[in-house]
């Protein structure tokens, strides 16, 4: 495998398009369908090297079973980012949940 990692951010126009100008390849979709798709692709076989996949909370929020999935591999690590329209507290749950397992206490 190659040492190029690629970072993704998927979600809506507004919310991922400025990602562009860091470097990173946006996907821009706002149908759950879509983004699952999306997912599917740079999950499987670690699609173009991707090593960090953003999603909204939004999206996120629509496809539980695949953030799921996530959590059982290391690479690529999806994380949950707010959209345009601010915080649904998805991402800050996540973070606290994962450190929690890893260190077998109760952060907050």
């Amino acid at each position: 495998m190659s040492d190029n990692y690629k970072i993704a951010v998927i979600g809506d126009k507004d919310s991922v398009t400025a990602f562009k100008v860091l470097g990173l390849n946006a996907f821009i979709c706002d149908d759950p369908a879509d983004a699952k798709q999306i997912l599917r692709e740079l999950k499987r076989g670690f699609k173009d090297n991707y090593a960090v996949i953003y999603i909204t909370e939004q999206l996120a929020a629509k496809l539980p079973d695949e953030v799921a999935a996530f959590r059982e591999i290391a690479v690529p690590a999806l994380i949950l980012i707010p959209s345009k329209g601010g915080s649904l507290g998805l991402g800050l749950e996540t973070l606290t949940a994962a450190a929690e397992r890893a260190t077998g206490t109760k952060l907050f």
